[in-house]
């Protein structure tokens, strides 16, 4: 008889008068991998929040391994041995792997550490899934994957069976992805079940046994491996994305200026070597950084390094400061890291104006017609509001707008799409929008390809530092199934003719 390893039935969850799960039935069977798409975030924290711990429920019943571990009229109080790893590492960057993964293990009752020891214990696990990163390195040194890695160890040896894996393809590598997925499937074979979010249905149902759709708090709909489902989920909460998607599939194919905006020439930096890239005014390009090892030297290059050798230039002349405002750089999780809490939000949008206007920071009269200019933009009570009661929305115009003022002749933007649900995915393809239909390039900077193609007029690999692939838009329907709305290229671009 197959094993049940979580059952949460018709659960309720309501925090401070706000309902985060309505409703809610999931079952994760034991050795199974159940992919989740979020068609919002809607629920998710509480998700988390009572996967961890048994905090009281409005309504429902929560079994893990079999066991009612918490109920509506009995609530059970406590932690469950379940593991959630999330896109911010949550391991302990100092110290070595070995630590990580015995010492800050819950039940590690030793006085003496004995460094030997440690490391002969993790040899096998390290083998058996056959990766190779070294016991006492430290966390601070691994890379993106590396950590991943150390995080399902960490899990694996403390004995937990059930692992909760959020948005893995935004901040590994198509090739560590797929290594992630073997090694996924390893322990699954060993009885631990994963539950895989993820807001990409193509890449769920490529590697899932099934796959879960939620929205609002509750589960709309379930899928087989198996089921004969389209490619084209045509449901009411995806069917705007989707037509938002066609559209800007049309818009992006406008004429494009023929004059390079941005140009990269024989640029050898860091990892870097030979690098050629040449992006024009209004065009949209994105640069995957396939292996995750190009795209640190690459920002660096921008935001503080010159190269060891080659040539950067802007609208044809060359950069020779890496703080040119003609180049602006959008960061990743902008919302959280560039926005300044102790400024106000005209200070904040007019941070990157003083190279145009010189008295932005003491002239009423320009602040004013920058107020009245973008208010009906912004909407004008968001220049009274203090910055921590910014919407998310709110937050992303703020940013984007800032940039927009600044007025660059090319924009790089870091994983745009990462964390995004999906109304403000949409809207970030607004806002980037704005900066093509001003004859700004913009250049997406990716490891993975997640929404950044919809925009996409040209698409560049690069792989141990060198540009391996460059594929037109028309060129997209050879890229992997698995690829985020590729049955709209197929469409559009069937039998290599435009439909």
């Amino acid at each position: 008889m197959r094993e049940e390893m979580l059952r949460m039935e018709r659960v309720t969850y309501i925090n401070q008068g706000i309902t985060g799960l309505d409703n809610f039935s999931m079952t994760i069977w034991a050795g199974e991998i159940l992919g989740l798409v979020p068609v919002n975030n809607a629920g998710m924290e509480a998700l988390f929040t009572l996967l961890k711990q048994n905090l009281p429920l409005h309504y429902g019943y929560i079994y893990y391994h079999e066991k009612l571990i918490n109920e509506w009229s009995n609530p059970k109080g406590g932690t469950n041995r379940i593991s959630i790893i999330r896109t911010q590492s949550s391991l302990a960057k100092d110290l070595t792997v070995a630590d990580n993964i015995f010492v800050l293990r819950a039940g590690f009752r030793k006085w003496f550490m004995q460094p030997e020891v440690l490391r002969r214990q993790l040899l096998p696990f390290m083998e058996e899934i056959k990766v190779d990163i070294p016991a006492d390195a430290y966390v601070d040194e691994l890379s993106v994957f590396e950590k991943f890695v150390v995080e399902l160890l960490k899990a694996v040896i403390a004995g937990n069976r059930l692992i909760v894996l959020e948005s893995i393809s935004t901040f590994v590598s198509d090739s560590e992805l797929v290594k992630l997925h073997e090694i996924l499937r390893f322990y699954a074979k060993r009885g631990i079940s994963f539950l895989y979010i993820t807001v990409h249905f193509e890449e769920t149902r490529q590697f899932c046994d099934r796959t879960a759709l939620m929205e609002d708090g509750h589960i709309l709909k379930y899928f087989d491996t198996g089921d004969s489902t389209p490619e084209n989920i045509f449901l009411p909460c995806v069917e705007d994305y989707d037509r938002w998607v066609r559209m800007q599939l049309d818009v992006s194919e406008e004429s494009k200026g023929e004059k390079a905006a941005f140009e990269i020439k024989s640029l050898y930096h860091g990892n870097l070597r030979n690098l050629n890239v040449r992006v024009n005014a209004g065009e949209c390009v994105v640069v995957q950084d396939t292996d995750n090892c190009a795209l640190r030297d690459f920002l660096s290059l921008l935001r503080e390094e010159k190269p060891r050798s080659g040539q950067i230039l802007v609208g044809g002349r060359a950069v020779k400061n890496v703080r040119d405002r003609r180049i602006a750089i959008i960061q990743e999780l902008p919302v959280e890291t560039m926005i300044f809490q102790s400024m106000s939000y005209l200070d904040n949008l007019c941070f990157n104006m003083d190279h145009r206007f010189k008295k932005v920071w003491f002239s009423k009269g320009i602040r004013k017609s920058i107020v009245s200019e973008y208010g009906a933009l912004l909407g004008e009570d968001v220049f009274y509001k203090r910055i921590g009661d910014l919407t998310t929305r709110q937050k992303y115009d703020l940013v984007y707008t800032r940039i927009l003022l600044q007025n660059p002749g090319v924009v790089f933007c870091v994983q745009p799409f990462k964390k995004a649900d999906v109304s403000i995915r949409s809207h970030i393809w607004e806002l980037l929008e704005r900066f093509l239909k001003k004859g700004i390039a913009v250049v997406i900077l990716a490891v993975n390809l997640a929404d950044s193609l919809a925009l996409a007029d040209r698409l560049i690999r690069i792989q141990d530092g060198s540009v391996q692939e460059i594929y037109n838009k028309e060129d997209f329907v050879k890229l992997p199934i698995n690829t985020p709305w590729l049955y709209l290229y197929r469409e559009k671009y069937a039998n290599g003719k435009r439909q």
